[in-house]
């Protein structure tokens, strides 16, 4: 009978099956040791000896039945079972020689002590073995891994394993040589040189890490180092968390190219992240958005009183409300559906609850749709910009900070050119002297923002390719989310009168690179021309209409240091109000009249540094 057929049988069958064999083992056991000690032919029971093995029968099943033998699933029999089965056999065993003592039945002395060996054997044997051949079978279909980090962490993490039925850990790997070449838990400890050694013979293809009580820097390092195993690589919760039993170690999460490419963030400055927000009424417009929403979750942490989000998007207005609620109820929290467009309403807003502090992160930002759109690229990202800054000088908010872009360094795209005609007007109208401070706060891509490259290349990969690279040169910066709107926020506080801040993104990134890593960390190979038997291919697209293959942060190549060190200030070039307001007027006519074409060129004709990309 194969173990599936066994396995499927009914409940009962399966009780009466095991009562059954144990029935016929104990009485097999005992005749055998009858047989073994004085042969057949000396047999000569009487009532009395018959009916002390009967009653030896009956006591083992009731003492079978008391631990709980028939109520256990074989495939799943602990130790303890085994034991207490075995305790079981003695405790008849013991009673054989009693009644052999007290009756002064017929009974060698050997006989009971080759009973309990043979009962031993017939009886746990079978359900040892149906277990180890349940295990081994498991131990096929289940998904091969390896845990690296033998400490307290990764042995909790390969016993709660070992109790599901979907990863198999196979090893542990540990660079601590007191555990290398040794064994934990029954799982060999091998070192990080022979790991590719481990994948080839074992088909692996996840590595978990339970090493999380690293710094974030080693923690990249140690990631870095494991990516081009190209294994999925899976962590275990912050250790925290397991302790007081908000997640369970094996809630495995995927490393994220943020915990590759992201640093240890500097210390935040306390004054600068309170001081336009603690006690004050803000407002965030595009506050659903990548980065409107996490300047919300970052702004909430300095306490304003009021928190107004601006947001045209019904969907993600309603995502960054209820979350916000749930978490700081001492807050309150007016969420506010409409354009940045409509004057009307912005002038209600800001006159019903007395906004004090304006971020202002709506915008029309993905390259190739605001290119196909120019008008509504202008509409939104110059129109909108300018309507919030008036009708925020108009109601006195202290501080306005616009969220720029590196895009608009020298420009070649509408998009671009938008944002630094956007930054032009802030300039501007800071020029006027007003009692509205204003800033400028200037920066890269941030990892997993909507329409970037991270969430892109993850649905590409998870459709099984290719990842569609635009051009095998093209480099750009990248920044983490929550690491860009702290240092917005920190930025915004240093402003007065429109000086652009840009945030130092460190290193560029290859973005061929970034997908190879990106493939790697989710287990799968890139096919090259060296490798062409990889599981996903890189496909080059060309540039989109207004890329470029890099991008940049400083108009001027002079930059100024400031108390924090990653945002510097830039010397960018300024134009009178009264000229931004001639070009607004000139923009105006040619949207109203629906002129594409002499948009475009009012954008090539100011000082943007305008130049569109040619392909």
């Amino acid at each position: 009978m194969r173990l599936e057929s066994l396995f499927e049988l009914h409940p009962r069958a399966k009780l009466a099956l095991a009562v059954g064999w144990d029935l016929v083992s104990i009485v097999i056991a005992l005749l055998f040791a009858y047989w073994l000690r004085i042969g057949i032919s000396a047999w000569s029971f009487t009532a009395l000896e018959w009916g002390t093995l009967t009653a030896n029968l009956v006591f083992t099943l009731f003492a079978f039945v008391a631990i709980g033998q028939y109520s256990q699933i074989i495939r799943y029999m602990g130790v303890r079972a085994v034991y207490l089965m075995i305790l079981v056999l003695i405790f008849s065993t013991c009673y054989l020689l009693i009644a052999k003592y007290s009756l002064n039945i017929f009974m060698p002395a050997t006989v009971p002590f080759i009973y309990l060996m043979v009962a031993v054997t017939l009886i746990a044997a079978p359900r040892l073995l149906i277990q180890a051949s349940s295990q081994a079978q498991q131990y096929k279909m289940r998904e091969k891994c390896i845990v690296f980090g033998a400490g307290e962490s990764g042995r909790s993490l390969v016993l709660t394993l070992r109790a599901g039925t979907g990863l198999q850990p196979i090893a542990f790997v540990d660079d601590k040589r007191q555990y290398q070449g040794k064994q934990v838990l029954g799982l060999p400890v091998a070192s990080r040189e022979e790991i590719a050694g481990l994948i080839e013979r074992y088909g692996v293809n996840k590595m978990l890490l339970a090493v999380n009580n690293s710094s974030k820097e080693r923690r990249k390092e140690l990631i870095a180092e494991l990516e081009p195993y190209a294994v999925e690589l899976l962590s275990i919760p912050n250790i925290q968390d397991v302790v007081s039993g908000k997640r369970k170690i094996d809630e495995l999460r995927e490393i994220r190219i943020e915990d590759l490419l992201g640093r240890d963030p500097v210390p935040p400055i306390p004054e600068l992240l309170e001081m336009n927000i603690a006690g004050k009424v803000v407002m965030v417009t595009g506050a659903g958005g990548s980065i409107g929403s996490e300047l919300c979750r970052q702004i909430v942490l300095a306490k304003p009183t009021k928190m107004v989000l601006f947001e045209l998007s019904e969907f993600n207005l309603y995502q960054i409300e209820n979350e916000l609620k749930r978490q700081y109820d001492n807050i309150e929290f007016v969420p506010i559906l409409a354009s940045i467009q409509d004057t009307v309403a912005l002038r209600n807003v800001f006159k019903q609850h007395k906004i004090q502090t304006v971020y202002h992160a709506a915008a029309y930002k993905h390259v190739p749709m605001v290119e196909s759109n120019p008008l509504a690229g202008i509409r939104n990202n110059v129109f909108g910009t300018s309507n919030v800054a008036l009708v925020g000088v108009e109601h006195d908010v202290e501080k306005f900070v616009l969220i720029s872009t590196d895009k608009a360094v020298r420009p070649t795209n509408i998009m671009g050119a938008t944002k630094r005609f956007a930054e032009l007007y802030i300039q501007g109208i800071a020029e006027l002297h007003s009692d509205t401070q204003f800033a400028i706060v200037r920066f890269g891509n941030v990892l997993g923002s909507s329409g970037s490259v991270v969430p892109l290349f993850s649905q590409q990969i998870n459709d099984g390719g290719p990842i569609t690279v635009t051009h095998p040169d093209i480099i750009r910066y990248f920044m983490t989310i929550p690491e860009a709107a702290q240092l917005v926020i920190q930025a915004g506080a240093m402003g007065r009168h429109g000086e652009v801040f840009v945030l130092d993104m460190g290193a560029p990134v290859k973005i061929t690179d970034l997908a190879s890593k990106m493939a790697h960390l989710m287990g799968h190979t890139v096919r090259t021309p060296e490798f062409p038997d990889g599981d996903i291919e890189i496909k080059f697209s060309g540039l989109r209409p207004g890329e470029k293959l890099y991008e940049e942060l400083l108009i001027d190549d002079a930059d100024t240091e400031t108390q924090h060190p990653r945002i510097m200030g830039a010397d960018e070039q300024k134009l009178p109000f009264e000229e931004i307001v001639m070009l607004v007027d000139k923009l105006n006519y040619a949207l109203v009249n629906q002129e594409e074409n002499d948009a475009i060129n009012i954008l090539l004709e100011a000082p943007l540094g305008y130049s569109p990309a040619q392909h």
